[in-house]
């Protein structure tokens, strides 16, 4: 991990080039890379060691982020976190809805139900749009095992690319399946148009326990992107051409 020091221009116009000085969080070591852009992310930090958590005998992380059991409980059988300053949850607003909405619930409502905090739908509204449900594959492997997983993928191009003839293999999609669990779907990737559209969907079906088969057994809307999910047939074990000519 590291912290921008100095972000210089080297060449203006479009795209320009920019170099980008770092050091890293962990042994000081400065870091130069060069690049077309540049995207800042600042950030936020947890405040709460000055909101008298440490009188109740609450515990912190090292970050000032709160410990909690599945059930959004701190090391304190009374007090609960939910939302951003709960140590390894998503730092989304509906997820902290959700998680308040489902603890109200349980205290008072007699429901036994607890925030799915492995299920989240995001999107990144970049320029070309990223969503994904699930787990990444990396998280999936470690999880898992490389050799349980059967990982699909490919690129797509997406009909309104077709006229102003934007690149046929910028856009990629990408399905993590369990094989141990019939290929239950345990990950789902999407890079392109709309993908935040595309993504909700797909979470709706994870939720239900959605499985490779029933990828396969659905009839795509053509011509869409999302349809792509329908006709996966490459695994990455095989090293097979994911290349794309045509919407």
């Amino acid at each position: 991990r590291c912290v921008p020091v100095k972000v210089e221009q080297i060449e203006s116009g479009e795209p320009g080039l920019l170099r980008v000085t770092s050091k890293s969080t962990e042994n000081g070591e400065e870091i130069t890379g060069e690049y077309n852009t540049v995207i800042l992310a600042i950030g936020r930090d947890s405040v709460t060691r000055t909101i008298g958590l440490d009188k109740v005998n609450v515990a912190l992380a090292k970050n000032g982020k709160v410990p909690t059991t599945d059930d959004d409980r701190t090391n304190i059988e009374n007090i609960y976190c939910i939302g951003d300053n709960a140590e390894g949850r998503p730092e989304l607003t509906p997820v902290a809805i959700q998680a308040g909405r489902l603890l109200s619930e349980r205290l008072y409502g007699g429901s036994d139900v607890k925030c799915d905090y492995e299920g989240v739908p995001t999107t990144v509204f970049t320029p070309l749009e990223y969503s994904c449900c699930g787990l990444s594959e990396e998280a999936a492997v470690a999880k898992y095992g490389e050799d349980n997983l059967e990982i699909y993928h490919s690129n797509m191009w997406p009909l309104e690319w077709t006229v102003p003839g934007h690149d046929s293999n910028t856009c990629y999609l990408k399905v993590i399946t369990n094989l141990l669990d019939n290929e239950k779907v345990v990950g789902i990737h999407y890079l392109g148009p709309n993908a935040g559209e595309v993504m909700q969907g797909f979470a709706v079906a994870m939720k239900c326990g959605m499985t490779k088969e029933h990828l396969n057994t659905t009839i795509g809307i053509h011509p869409t992107a999302a349809e792509t999910f329908t006709l996966l047939n490459t695994t990455k074990r095989s090293g097979g051409d994911i290349a794309q000519t045509g919407c």
